[in-house]
């Protein structure tokens, strides 16, 4: 896709491009390559970082990093990134008919969620989507966290902003009852503007996993809000109140019988249990599922290949060539290469180019494969440790759930082959849309899971290493 950018004053072409929608996967810091555009008329130059993240070759055809990019005069790009599928969800839910209006947001490391609800009908009146502000810092929770012990309060103000922003075009002027938000641990404390320090260290336990409760006037919001906005309480470590609404949608805690949700994504997140017992953990699953640092890797959008058959035709969303491979386009090629040989169980690539083609200009590399090895393998091996026994179901929270092929993620083992698995979209934006529109239970419902849920933290184990390890190879695995 073409952009016309002209300079603005106070701004880079950096801040402009990021403003477009072009994603920093590294926030800047590493020269990670994963921002490239193309220049195709004006001068962007260049600079030291793009040296160590480009080639010579492709820094003459006009290759540069978004991230730092900047121009005196008007430039015309081509970017090759772009996005973006973001999952929302408007199902019916029980309801405790009341005056007035409210927002709920599912606040993801990647894309912000946010609804406009009736609270007299529970109608879903309006829904906002965005790219998460903070994505310019970084695409992951650490290099976030690192970026706010560096420059404090600098990601709160940023997110706060955003969200105020995207609240007030939904009210257009109405006031609202109450906001409720959900997110995992970083993002409440980014948001709440609480100390990230805990989380950037082992054990990862932080002091302040309670639910935030904050006015307008203490968030420098414009948007009018009657009540308190609140921020749900985490369940321990970096699994946050995404994960305990998606126990409320899903009643996981009402359950007689264990069942697992899965909420696959940079910070994988996994709970298993039932009315009797519920334990939770988070693996640091890396950027792969969402296309990152995969060599031709992208977001779920405009020329992303996200599906691969066994005879490696592909499929390209929008239609036309093939710019990028997505995460479930990932998790397809790399099961194809299996069946025919291309890709041995060891994650080795069998062609001595160490290339893996699926079109003439995109293809997997021998580093691609070992991200997708490491990402898998810390969602399975997180399961293997929390369910050793029979599991019911295994539900499938969040976009990349929605969008995965079960059989592909058999094949790779990133699912076990004895389960039901069944996607459930986005559990966290409907589990916090059910405790806004129950007010008289939802401290008691929150009280009940906080109480039974207990936090695991997996590299503690001394058997977590050598499941890690077993995780990593491309095959089928059974819990049973």
């Amino acid at each position: 896709m073409k952009l016309q950018l002209t300079p603005k004053p106070g701004e880079t072409l950096a801040d402009q491009l990021f403003e477009a929608g072009v994603e920093f996967p590294c926030g800047g810091e590493t020269a990670c390559g994963g921002c490239k555009i193309r220049v195709l008329s004006g001068d962007v130059p260049v600079t030291p970082m793009m040296r160590e993240a480009l080639t010579a070759e492709e820094l003459t055809a006009g290759w540069r990093l978004a991230c730092c990019a900047d121009s005196a005069a008007a430039v015309m790009v081509e970017v090759e990134q772009w996005s973006l599928r973001i999952l929302s969800d408007e199902a019916g839910v029980p309801i405790e008919p009341r005056e007035g209006l409210g927002v709920v947001v599912d606040l993801g490391t990647t894309t912000v969620v946010a609804q406009l609800v009736d609270l007299s009908s529970g109608e879903v009146l309006a829904v906002e989507t965005a790219l998460n502000p903070q994505a310019r810092f970084g695409a992951d929770v650490m290099t976030r966290i690192q970026h706010d012990l560096h420059r404090p309060g600098e990601l709160t103000t940023v997110i706060r902003h955003a969200l105020d922003a995207m609240i007030h075009r939904m009210a257009a002027g109405r006031v609202l009852q109450e906001v409720l938000l959900a997110g995992n641990t970083a993002m409440h404390h980014l948001f709440c503007g609480l100390s990230v320090e805990p989380l950037s260290r082992v054990p990862f336990e932080s002091p302040n996993l309670g639910a935030c409760l904050m006015t307008v006037q203490d968030l420098g919001w414009r948007s009018a809000v009657r009540g308190h906005v609140f921020f749900l309480p985490c369940l321990g470590g970096f699994v946050g109140s995404d994960l305990l609404t998606g126990i409320v949608a899903t009643g996981l805690d009402l359950q007689d019988e264990p069942h697992a949700l899965f909420d696959i994504g940079t910070n994988g997140e996994i709970v298993v249990g039932s009315r009797h017992r519920i334990q939770c953990a988070s693996t640091a699953a890396g950027p792969a599922f969402e296309g990152g640092r995969i060599s031709c890797g992208m977001r779920a959008g405009h020329g992303a290949i996200d599906s691969v058959d066994h005879e490696l035709n592909v499929h390209v969303i929008g239609g036309g060539p093939a710019r990028g491979l997505c995460g479930s386009g990932l998790v397809d090629a790399v099961a194809a290469g299996l069946i025919g040989d291309f890709i041995l169980p060891a994650g080795r690539i069998a062609h001595s180019s160490r290339r893996f083609p699926l079109t003439d200009n995109v293809y997997l590399t021998q580093a691609d494969i070992r991200e997708l090895q490491l990402a898998k393998g810390a969602m399975a091996s997180g399961l293997r440790m929390l369910a050793p026994g029979p599991v019911a179901v295994l539900w499938l929270a969040g976009a990349f759930g929605n969008y995965i092929r079960l059989g592909s993620a058999r094949a790779i083992g990133l699912l076990p082959e004895d389960l039901v698995v069944e996607p459930v979209g986005n559990t966290a934006l409907r589990g916090a849309r059910m405790l806004l529109l129950a007010p008289s239970q939802r401290l008691e419902r929150l009280r009940w899971i906080c109480a039974m849920a207990e936090h695991v933290e997996l590299a503690a184990d001394p058997q977590f290493q050598d499941i890690y390890a077993e995780s990593m190879a491309l095959r089928p695995f059974e819990l049973r």
